[in-house]
């Protein structure tokens, strides 16, 4: 509509005061909003710990020792970092977190060891790739330029390491195995598991102190930390090879972690936080122990997640499924994440704006954006139609499951690449080309790494709706109760959520509220690292551009 002549060169704040009321109510508004959503959230979770941890079942000396042990000293100290030293705050609760994070990964990594790739397999199949690695970097020595010899004789070299030529030569791999003698398990372990771990701290330090002496002072520690399972582990009845997968990286991301904060020079006085929580940990015990104080009766404890389904609720718990979690997010990740990111580096950086293919794109993203809001269940049935109808995968195996879901999120793996890639500034394209670069090398050196925060948090964020969704393992034949461990991707196998809504539906009520609760508390740990790692990987390379 065409404006009043008259009101043409005439402020808005002519015509008299300025009303502040409707800018004000919807700020009030979005607030309350905020508080309201983060409020019912906070009740929902206690509600759920509370049942899972049943801390008032606790005798009153228990929860007074543990008080004056661990929860004083943490709120005194946090209130001292929150009004004195910010940094050390940052410090403290990365060093209390970042242990907790990689004891999770090294529990996933425990199940793979135990459920699909054996010590045995695990090492000859690094025995091999390792020895393919040390010939390429000797050609690399000998001919520098043979650029085409080397990427035929990795190609070729990883294929012989690992498959063989049928009826022709056995797998580097299997020659490995054939050895008249072989190291025990944990060596095994020291050997492919612990020393590469050491490796990287020894170089992360190494790096930044551009000191041999302290790179090799790392390296010695994580596996002086990782050797001493073969004395501690037998006394502490834990088994060597198990105390080398847990603490391996844990000692080695807490020596990268305490190096760089060293470096910095910063924040160094919040190391004594986990400190503190730790001494107050076993100081309670202690205490506890001595005057016979009764613990809470939790739903959520080791029985619960080492055991597996049963008729009865104190006897119940969430092994196998967890199990299967693990397998179907590792198909979804080496599946769907690839894939989603390749397609979205070709729509931003490659596709053509114009002509008959440029329309066929810009469809093609219109479609993209569509998938990303269609219902689970459609994925469920879409992944019933071809991996178990068409291709006859199985029914309810967790590369069928890990393929379904990996369909689900990846319109949204898509959909944030593409956002985090076009968030890069043009003006640091253009000044690689200024310098000559290639298409392919700018997007390697620069756009890539420019988005690789943005990548991380968008991936891994869809990571955890995957892990959360029960519709589509519905629809594929998932099975309700699984009382054995999958050994393989193309075992059947069960799923946390759909364990948490079977026992949601159970008449008894220990079933509906204590073992629910401790599931539901489980997948929400499981979510809430992954959280906490997407966050950490975004601001460490926001930090490091």
């Amino acid at each position: 509509m065409a404006s009043d002549a008259t009101d043409v060169g005439k402020w808005f704040g002519d015509a008299g005061s300025i009303d502040r009321t409707t800018g004000r109510l919807f700020k009030w508004g979005c607030l309350g909003a905020t508080a309201l959503a983060l409020f019912l959230m906070l009740v929902f979770l206690l509600y759920v710990f509370n049942d899972a941890f049943a801390p008032l079942s606790a005798d009153p000396g228990w929860l007074l020792t543990f008080t004056g042990t661990v929860l004083l000293p943490m709120l005194g100290l946090g209130a001292y970092y929150y009004r004195r030293d910010p940094a050390a705050g940052r410090v403290a609760y990365t060093a209390l977190g970042l242990p907790i994070v990689m004891g999770l990964f090294a529990g996933g990594v425990w199940l793979l060891f135990r459920h699909v790739a054996p010590p045995r397999m695990w090492f000859g199949f690094v025995v091999a790739l390792a020895i393919v690695v040390a010939l390429v970097r000797a050609h690399e020595r000998i001919r520098p330029n043979a650029t085409d010899e080397r990427t035929v004789l990795l190609v070729g070299g990883t294929i012989l390491a690992l498959v063989g030529v049928p009826g022709l030569f056995p797998s580097l791999r299997n020659l490995v195995l054939s050895a008249p003698a072989l190291p025990t398990v944990t060596v095994m372990f020291l050997l492919t598991f612990a020393l590469p771990i050491a490796t990287l701290a020894g170089w992360y330090v190494r790096k930044g102190r551009e000191s041999t002496r302290a790179g090799t002072i790392a390296l010695a520690v994580v596996l002086v930390a990782a050797g001493l399972g073969l004395v501690i582990g037998p006394v502490a009845g834990v088994l060597p090879a198990t105390w080398v997968i847990a603490v391996s990286p844990v000692v080695g991301a807490l020596v990268m972690y305490v190096d760089r904060v060293l470096r910095q020079g910063e924040g160094t006085s919040g190391f004594a936080f986990p400190v503190v929580v730790v001494a107050g940990i076993l100081a309670g015990t202690a205490i506890a122990d001595l005057a016979d104080f009764a613990g809470p009766e939790t739903w959520l404890n080791r029985d619960f997640l080492t055991g597996v389904h049963s008729t009865t609720a104190v006897e119940a718990g969430i092994y196998p499924a967890l199990v299967g979690s693990v397998l179907i997010l590792i198909v979804i990740v080496v599946s769907a994440f690839p894939v989603g990111i390749a397609a979205a580096v070709y729509l931003e950086e490659y596709a053509p704006s114009g002509g008959k293919l440029g329309r066929f794109i810009e469809l093609i993203e219109i479609n993209i954006a569509n998938l990303a809001g269609v219902p689970s269940v459609v994925y469920g049935v879409l992944g019933l139609a071809i991996f178990i109808n068409l291709l006859n995968m199985g029914v309810g195996t967790a590369v069928v499951a890990g393929f379904t879901v990996g369909l689900l999120i990846l319109p949204i793996v898509i959909i944030s690449t593409q956002e985090a890639i076009r968030s890069v500034p043009d003006s640091r394209r253009n000044a690689s080309y200024a310098m000559g670069a290639t298409k392919w090398q700018t997007v390697r050196n620069v756009v890539l790494p420019e988005s690789m925060a943005g990548i991380f948090t968008g991936t891994i964020l869809a990571l955890g709706r995957a892990i959360g969704e029960t519709a589509p393992l519905l629809m594929i034949g998932v099975p309700a109760v699984v009382r054995v461990s999958p050994e393989s991707f193309f075992s059947r196998t069960g799923a946390m959520p759909r364990q948490i809504l079977t026992w949601s539906t159970q008449i008894e009520t220990d079933f509906r509220y204590g073992v629910l609760a401790a599931g539901v508390v489980t997948l929400l740990v499981v979510l809430l690292t992954m959280n906490a790692t997407a966050i950490v990987l975004r601001n460490r390379y926001q930090q490091s551009r």
